[in-house]
């Protein structure tokens, strides 16, 4: 199965249930920001395509705003679990499976957030090929939880309103 079988098989069960956006928005985003996953999970793929497709289908906002809102806690939880696993083994990381198979995705990650320190959390929910490791750097570094919840849940927030209002209102507007 191609990852493009794959985000058309999660779109045709959200097109045939779509009760199930909002739940399938958290689980989408959770993996789309746990630590390591979004390498391999399409998630902001699925995420367009489901509000591409709740567009089209002509659902009402209504539906929309509780996707948007449960794919913030997944994108805050896939971050604050990242963070918790990077506090907890620290330097222990670079030998765990699957960081060990993967230290050039850390080395990349922790020079991103040596250049912009507390504020690449915020940062690092935009940009897909650090997003999978600066949560688990910033715990490693032991980033006061505080700053680091600050930034990670205005950040999820944001990311998920910027990736599922846009494609959404795009198809309203241009074809709705």
């Amino acid at each position: 199965m191609t990852v493009q079988d794959f985000v058309a098989v999660v779109v045709a069960f959200v097109r045939e249930h779509e009760s199930w956006a909002a739940p399938m928005a958290f689980l989408v985003a959770f993996l789309e920001s746990f630590c390591f996953l979004s390498i391999l999970w399409p998630g902001t793929a699925i995420l367009i395509g489901i509000s591409a497709l709740l567009a089209k289908s002509g659902v009402e906002l209504a539906v929309l705003w509780p996707a948007i809102i449960a794919a913030g806690f997944g994108g805050t939880l896939g971050y604050a679990i990242s963070y918790w696993i990077g506090l907890y083994y620290k330097d222990e990381i670079r030998t765990l499976w699957p960081f060990n198979k993967n230290t050039e995705m850390l080395d990349r990650g922790q020079v991103f957030f040596d250049k912009w320190g507390a504020l690449g959390v915020f940062f690092g929910h935009f940009f897909g090929p650090v997003r999978a490791v600066i949560p688990v750097i910033a715990g490693m570094y032991a980033v006061p939880q505080w700053q680091f919840q600050l930034a990670n849940i205005t950040s999820a927030f944001i990311w998920a309103a910027g990736v599922i209002a846009p494609s959404y209102f795009g198809i309203q507007y241009f074809f709705g």
